[in-house]
């Protein structure tokens, strides 16, 4: 006799429910600490006069910087991750993309969804796979990054 499916039909509910945003100011002390922080010794990331003269209006933050803002605490709105009915949860993978700089006095406005949920056999038993995808606009409406997480739970 065939197992029933763990994902239920609230859990499919949530597919694309965009949460409640999160709002984030970026600050510059932040930004030299994260770059102190891997080694990168890029002035754009710890002179805030060089990175004027290139053009930007304050210190530029790294790439993975953003990654610190991954799934911020939602008011109001569902989390974009549902509870796991399996125990053990995984790292599947992370992708980022980035659209434009995020620079230190820009204000961050961060939402997440649930965009793939799926049920699969393994070799350890049953796995659900969730894909959660993180959307990072700045004050001005525009999109400077999206990320998407894969989680896997066992």
């Amino acid at each position: 006799m065939p197992q029933d499916s763990i994902i239920t039909p609230e859990m499919r509910s949530r597919i694309g429910v965009e949460s409640a945003p999160t709002v984030y100011e970026i600050e510059k002390e932040p930004i030299r600490r994260w770059a102190d922080a891997i080694g990168d010794p890029n002035p754009l990331y710890h002179d805030e006069a060089y990175a004027k003269q290139q053009g930007f209006t304050s210190l530029v933050a790294p790439p993975g910087f953003i990654a610190q803002y991954a799934f911020p605490v939602k008011v109001g709105g569902p989390p974009p991750r549902i509870a796991s009915p399996l125990a053990r949860n995984l790292n599947g993978g992370n992708e980022y993309e980035f659209f434009s700089p995020v620079q230190a006095g820009d204000v961050l406005s961060v939402t997440g969804k649930l965009v793939d949920l799926q049920e699969r056999s393994g070799r350890m038993g049953t796995m659900l796979i969730q894909v959660v995808e993180m959307t990072y606009k700045n004050q001005r409406g525009e999109i400077v990054a999206k990320a998407r997480f894969t989680g896997i739970s066992y």
